[in-house]
């Protein structure tokens, strides 16, 4: 028997015709809709035509593939997208044959289509170079697999668009037995080019590191690789253009906000540098810019690993990504603005689903943290916080810019003394188990149980801070 597993973001168009083709094959038994913080009706619409929809713990991809695995009953999986039409009926009988006839543990799906700029310009040119025994396989890019629950667990899932080469060249690497199938032509959504770009350089990451991996490449070059990479994604211009446009914008905190605890306390903890840490925390006779780098020096040495992990384990605040989700389907664009580290900030903005994070940047060699910072550009404003050199509120005047928006559009959450300028500054603010009296007296409102209450606030959904907006939604 089968396990049919999709991942989705916003396929409320065809979302349930590709559950009810899943469902039509008399092989398959559960499909499973992994929903990765759609803002339109794609998980009710997933459950409607017959699935079990489960939320991806993480934004991407990637990560919803695997939580998809590890949902699934059946030792056969097979993976389509959500947004593919024109599919042949015995699509899955034949993409799993030979893993039913023992033929084969990893299935690749053959197809024509429209589109496929990234496999035709990066993927297969490199797969060429480093990999050419794999070069006969049409699409390797493609998300229409079949293989064993046993061997994809595994298997390192990739969180973004390198995943289905990521998983493709790991079988191989593992000696699984491969194999392609034909599914003929398919209709595939084509991808906006700003989205190509970024798939693109995962993609080239992807096979980077793999090719390193499997001393194809040193792993220096795929270091060096990865962190440019890493900086250019950090670079504010590039950050601010990818905001994009909405009605309003909220700005998180995320330390004791959307988590619950402070990152660098919980890395201090995790490397035996809470005593160090303790000339720094909330030393406010220092200045934010002196706090900041020493901090960063603390952890000079830390493998990159270690901040991804820490990131990824610390709790979240209650409600936290359903509270994201639902002011973002009310319009809002939601950045996370943090003084903690990027590396950080990128995760959790992941975890909750948000459009964007500002923070400052940990440099990295050699898988390493070298203790070396640079400070966000965001953080500092010509026309700016007159107190601070550093500060929330000349992001917030920063990407208001951007937005085309004005102060009386901003909905601002945070908890602590660095929060105080933007929490007097937004139109609407939230304290969120405030540190002090000062923070709770910013701040036109006070939470103190789930982040969720947040939306039953005046003000939160329109301009009329007399009109209260009903939560059933995100109950």
């Amino acid at each position: 028997m089968i396990s049919v597993i999709i991942p989705v973001l916003n396929e409320s168009e065809t979302i349930g015709s590709v559950v009810a083709f899943a469902r039509r094959c008399p092989l398959v038994t559960e499909v499973i809709v992994v929903d990765d913080g759609s803002l339109d009706d794609t998980p009710c619409l997933a459950v409607e035509a017959g699935a079990r929809v489960i939320t991806s713990t993480l934004l991407g991809k990637g990560a919803s593939m695997e939580d998809g695995l590890w949902a699934a009953q059946n030792e056969i999986v097979a993976y389509l997208d959500g947004d593919l039409s024109g599919l042949r009926d015995d699509l899955l009988e034949q993409l799993t044959l030979p893993i039913r006839e023992e033929r084969a543990d990893f299935v690749k799906a053959g197809f024509s289509r429209r589109a496929g700029r990234v496999t035709t310009l990066t993927a297969r040119p490199l797969l060429k170079t480093f990999f050419p025994e794999l070069n006969a396989f049409e699409q390797p890019l493609g998300g229409i697999i079949a293989a064993r629950r046993s061997l994809l667990r595994n298997l390192r899932f990739e969180t973004d668009f390198g995943v289905d080469l990521g998983l493709f060249l790991d079988a191989s690497a593992a000696g699984a037995q491969l194999a392609q199938v034909d599914i003929g032509h398919i209709e595939h959504d084509s991808h906006p080019l700003e989205v190509l770009g970024d798939m693109a350089q995962q993609v080239v990451r992807t096979l980077l590191d793999r090719a390193a991996r499997y001393s194809r490449l040193t792993n220096s070059h795929v270091r060096e690789v990865t962190e440019v990479e890493r900086l250019a994604q950090a670079e504010l211009s590039l950050v601010l253009n990818r905001i994009g446009q909405g009605q309003r914008l909220a700005l998180f905190d995320m330390d004791g906000t959307l988590l619950r605890g402070r990152f660098i306390v919980s890395l201090a903890q995790r490397t035996n540098k809470m005593a160090e840490l303790e000339r720094y925390l909330d030393n406010f006779d220092l200045s934010s810019e002196e706090r900041t780098r020493g901090i960063a020096a603390l952890f000079a040495g830390v493998p990159q690993s270690v901040f991804e992990e820490t990131a990824r384990a610390m709790p979240l605040m209650p409600g936290a990504a359903e509270t994201v989700i639902a002011l973002r389907k009310a319009g809002y664009r939601v950045g996370i603005v943090t003084d903690s580290f990027r590396i950080a900030a990128e995760i959790v903005r992941r975890r909750v689903f948000a459009d964007f994070s500002i923070a400052h940047l940990m440099r990295f060699q050699r898988g390493e943290a070298t203790g070396q910072i640079t400070l966000s550009p965001a953080m500092t404003h010509p026309q700016g916080c007159p107190q601070h050199s550093l500060c929330k509120l000349n992001v917030m005047l920063h990407v208001l810019d951007q937005m085309g928006l004005h102060p009386a559009d901003v909905l601002a959450v945070g908890d602590g003394e660095n929060d105080i300028c933007l929490l007097n500054a937004a139109a609407v603010s939230v304290a969120v188990h405030p540190q002090s009296f000062q923070v709770r007296d910013a701040a036109t409102h006070v939470i103190e149980q789930s982040l969720t209450e947040l939306l039953t606030l005046p003000g939160i959904f329109n301009h009329d801070t007399t009109t209260e907006s009903p939560t059933a939604q995100v109950a």
